[in-house]
């Protein structure tokens, strides 16, 4: 794709930032990852600065929201990512911004770096822990145990940081009901700001989906259920909002960058694989961070492909994401029969003209959002 053919939009408030490195690739992760040495590293951080001058000289940013995702983002050196965000502080205009998130595994947290992502402006932690049981966790093959989750929590609080999340999984392989009831009270006992709680699902090019495939795992509907019901019930007990469906904050703490996502607001991706989308257009970055650097150093474009949206594509986006949320979606977006139907089954209920998941609903909520499409 040629940039001079990309819309230029008013006010992008949204950036994504895609880190691809990790020390050990999880079995279960489809995201676009990989293990690399130093000097892929380093010509990696050059690569996506220069992507990020070029994304700040072409388009009108206001940023408000940037997440750095991964991969691990953290398993960068202190200097590194000192370097890095100094170098975002110079790129582009953060004089709006109110959240910067940063994805970390507890496997890569010391206190110098903490210290650093804090003093750099990251005002958010996103906490990778999945799992407080030792057994699980060497399933899902992270590099962490629980010990060193609890000390990167604590690394974290001590560093200022008063917005952390912590990502847990569940209807993982063997896993039971007592072992996540153990991992919402864990979590709870730490009380982060906020919980995103995931449950597994078998990706393409994942280790986890040829165990499945053999035979080896398998998905139980009602036992996925079970889980979701217990995460709700056991977090909203103590004061957690569910604002979405794997989401969970206290008042003031919910993921302004996420919620950007699940309202179909405009964004930015930079780095191999990112998304963009801005109106009508949506684009990805290659997935290959050598193809990735070379094409910033030869100063081509990075992006790999463009998918031209129709209103009717952006329609079921809105339904598929917005149903998720608490807020729900605005009456008038689906078929009035359908959701009428779904409100007499209990799944849905309609409040100031938008229909919204009821808890029942929740646990169904693909399912729901099928029949509205």
């Amino acid at each position: 794709m040629n940039e001079d053919d990309t819309p230029t939009p008013n006010g992008i408030r949204h950036l994504y930032v895609h880190f691809p490195f990790c020390a050990r690739i999880c079995p279960y992760c489809a995201f676009y990852k990989t293990r690399g040495n130093a000097t892929e590293v380093a010509r990696f951080c050059e690569a996506l600065v220069s992507e990020a001058r070029r994304v700040a000289k072409k388009f009108p940013l206001t940023l408000e929201t940037i997440f750095f995702g991964g991969g691990t983002p953290t398993v960068l050196s202190t200097s590194q990512l000192k370097n890095l965000l100094g170098l975002f502080h110079e790129i582009f205009d953060l004089g709006a911004l109110r959240e910067w998130s940063i994805e970390a595994n507890p496997g890569s947290v010391s206190a110098t770096k903490a210290a650093a992502l804090r003093d750099f402006g990251i005002n958010r932690i996103s906490l990778g822990v999945q799992s407080w049981d030792n057994q699980l966790l060497n399933l899902l093959g992270r590099e962490h145990d629980v010990t060193q989750a609890e000390e990167s929590f604590h690394i974290f609080r001590s560093a200022g940081f008063s917005n952390i999340s912590i990502d847990l999984m569940f209807a993982l392989p063997r896993q039971t009901e007592r072992q996540w009831h153990h991992s919402l009270q864990k979590t709870i006992a730490l009380q982060p700001e906020h919980i995103s709680t995931y449950c597994l699902t078998y990706e393409e090019d994942t280790e986890f989906l040829a165990r499945f495939a053999r035979g080896e795992f398998a998905i139980n509907d009602e036992t996925e259920a079970r889980f979701l019901e217990l995460a709700m019930t056991t977090l909203e007990r103590v004061g957690y909002e569910h604002y979405e469906i794997s989401n969970y904050a206290h008042p003031g703490f919910r993921s302004e960058h996420n919620r950007a996502y699940w309202q179909g607001a405009d964004y930015i991706g930079i780095g191999p694989s990112a998304f963009s989308t801005l109106g009508l257009e949506r684009w990805q970055n290659v997935a290959d961070h050598h193809e990735y650097a070379r094409s910033l150093f030869a100063n081509e474009s990075p992006v790999a492909s463009i998918e031209k949206l129709t209103p009717a594509m952006k329609r079921t986006e809105h339904i598929a994401l917005g149903l998720r949320t608490r807020e729900g979606i605005v009456a008038d977006t689906v078929d009035q029969n359908q959701a009428e139907d779904l409100v007499s089954n209990g799944l849905l209920s309609l409040q100031a003209n938008r229909f919204a998941l009821t808890r029942a609903g929740k646990l169904v909520a693909d399912s729901v959002a099928e029949e509205l499409l």
